[in-house]
């Protein structure tokens, strides 16, 4: 068994975590970490985890205390994991983190969509970006994984086969997705209250969401991201567009087949005609991808449907452990989802 601390296990992907390993044969959770909810039981904050965590407590957030685990989840705020890797990374044999501060390759990018300096930028090359479906070697190599954010997992998933086959043109993808509320986080806002998002659908940063350069580091694209918050719990459905390079050579049948080679062996892609939808994935690690080319306008159409707490967090992340640790990636996780 390999020891387990989760920092930042109080909020809803730290919990869906705790989820997932209460299940995993290999994989023992021993500190879990909220800052917000110290000294409370994990039971009593959720009370759906009570028969599998009935007596652990949460703890401060705390490096050292972390560093005596030999895996280290992190699944906390922006900012927070750059200030804790740099005293953990040699310390312990793997980390998972959740949060975008290691996400990108380029420091510069950093001042440019976040505002602010990395404060560790030398860190930045040691982390394999964290969708395994694409980076799975590079994942295996390092034990160091930046688990990929929600939306970029559904919009790489769904074009970077295209783009590594040279099928589609590298400029001008549009990304249209919709998420549910769980992907604002657990903290009360008002965009976020039942009284807003019921009966309603929004969308919101734009031209300025701060997953755009992820997706198009991912996809290795140029990618106008437009976010939509549903009334849903949880769940991603993203719609993208591209324009083929050679729109007379391009067919619905050989976009699918595309995909069905690019994933013929992953055992959490599934490939068909079928419409995507977020109800199938719930509560899963699975992905569902299709896609369509139109013969009218020339674009290729492509979707992509997630739980952005599975696939889209916590089960990718227990993804991305287990190629560290050397299980079977399939380990703790289903690509079956919750119906109806």
């Amino acid at each position: 068994m390999h020891r387990v601390a989760i920092l930042g296990a109080s909020g809803y992907a730290g919990a869906e975590l705790l989820r997932l390993l209460a299940a995993h044969p290999q994989l023992d959770v021993v500190y879990a970490a909220g800052d917000s909810t110290v000294g409370e039981t994990v039971a009593d904050v959720y009370p759906n985890l009570a028969a599998a965590y009935p007596e652990l407590v949460y703890e401060p957030v705390d490096a050292g205390r972390a560093a005596e685990c030999e895996l280290v989840f992190l699944a906390l705020p922006h900012g927070a994991s750059s200030a804790i890797v740099p005293k953990i990374v040699d310390r312990v044999d793997g980390i998972v983190d959740l949060g975008a501060d290691f996400r990108l390759r380029d420091p510069a990018l950093y001042e440019r969509w976040y505002g602010e300096t990395h404060p560790a930028p030398e860190l930045l090359s040691r982390f394999a970006h964290g969708i395994p479906e694409l980076y799975r070697d590079e994942i295996a190599k390092t034990g160091l994984a930046a688990a990929a954010g929600c939306y970029p997992t559904a919009a790489a998933l769904a074009l970077a086969p295209f783009v590594r086959a040279e099928v589609i043109e590298p400029v001008g993808v549009i990304v249209d997705a919709a998420s549910g509320v769980s992907g604002a986080g657990k903290a009360p806002k008002p965009s976020t209250h039942f009284n807003a998002v019921d009966e309603d659908f929004t969308a919101y940063g734009l031209l300025n969401h701060r997953h755009t350069p992820e997706m198009e580091q991912a996809i290795n694209a140029q990618v106008l991201f437009t976010p939509h918050l549903a009334p849903m719990n949880r769940g991603i459905l993203a719609t993208c567009y591209a324009r083929p390079h050679a729109p007379t050579e391009v067919s619905t049948d050989s976009l699918l087949a595309v995909l069905h080679e690019a994933y013929a062996d992953e055992p959490f892609v599934i490939v068909s005609e079928r419409l995507p939808s977020t109800k199938a994935t719930l509560g899963s690690n699975a992905a569902h991808l299709t896609a369509r080319f139109d013969d009218r306008t020339g674009w290729v159409v492509v979707l992509c449907a997630l739980d952005n707490l599975g696939k889209g967090a916590a089960g990718q992340m227990v993804q991305c452990a287990n190629i560290i640790v050397g299980a079977p990636e399939t380990t703790g996780l289903t690509t079956a989802g919750l119906y109806p």
